[in-house]
């Protein structure tokens, strides 16, 4: 059971990780760029606003992901991926969005990848640090 709770914890930091980078390199290529909108219709925000709020909320998860594989206030990444999970649910699924022909299969991977990464933020909150997992 430890080595699932581990590789649980091992991608919850990968996945976030990849997700953090990705919208901090999208959101800074498009103000760099000055391209004025974004639309990802599954969000609610639209325009700039969204652009400064995925870019704000990834700088955000990427200082919880440090602190959490420091052993540092893990809680605030728990948090993070429950609200990265709950956005991604709320979007894909209990929202009016459409998939377009394909889509499907990839929006039910990132939300089943952002549930498990909720159980990897979960096992790593309430883990004990002892001297074998400290990162020194």
């Amino acid at each position: 059971m430890e080595a699932i709770k581990a590789l649980a914890r091992w991608f919850s930091y990968l996945f976030h990780g990849l997700l953090t980078l990705f919208l901090v390199v999208a959101c800074s290529l498009a103000l760099a760029s000055g391209i004025r909108e974004l639309q990802v219709q599954m969000l609610p925000w639209a325009g700039r606003t969204l652009i400064w709020v995925l870019l704000g909320g990834s700088l955000w998860g990427f200082f919880t992901l440090c602190l959490a594989v420091r052993g540092k206030l893990r809680g605030l990444f728990f948090l993070w991926c429950l609200a990265v999970a709950g956005l991604l649910l709320k979007g894909y699924i209990f929202s009016g969005y459409r998939f377009a022909p394909g889509e499907a299969r990839w929006a039910f991977g990132l939300i089943g990848a952002s549930l498990i990464s909720v159980a990897g933020a979960w096992f790593q909150m309430l883990r004990r640090l002892d001297d074998r997992w400290r990162l020194r």
